[in-house]
């Protein structure tokens, strides 16, 4: 079993910035595909981007000039570095985590209860 742990969250005003960090517990032998999504006030699950085991990089095309992920050297940790903010990007981000699949495979599917591991995810507020 694999535990994420999200923390970075918090409130910031228009055009700032966060870094969220999401890192897993418990069965750590293997690499894992590990990414984040959101969700805001009223909306559906939104996908926002995933790192593969091989470095590749998959993010949603909204916040790609905006947002970057990343991974700490060869371990299953990853950050989100979100630059810009907009009201539009306040909600609850929750990393993810999947093995076995390329950053995009994991980006289309990840925001379905049966992908993977789920973290319980940290709140953004954009004024």
């Amino acid at each position: 079993h694999v535990q994420l742990v999200e923390s970075g969250g918090g409130s910031v005003q228009a055009g700032g910035s966060l870094r969220l960090s999401c890192s897993a517990s418990g069965n750590n032998q293997r690499c894992y595909d590990m990414g984040w999504f959101r969700q805001g006030p009223g909306k559906e699950r939104e996908a926002v981007a995933m790192l593969d085991c091989d470095g590749r990089a998959a993010v949603t095309e909204s916040v790609q000039a905006r947002f970057t992920i990343s991974r700490e050297n060869d371990k299953n940790v990853v950050f989100l570095q979100m630059d810009s903010l907009e009201p539009e990007d306040a909600g609850r981000y929750r990393c993810a985590a999947t093995w076995g699949l390329t950053a995009s495979e994991a980006l289309r599917i990840m925001t379905r209860p049966d992908f993977g591991y789920w973290g319980e995810g940290t709140q953004v507020t954009v004024s």
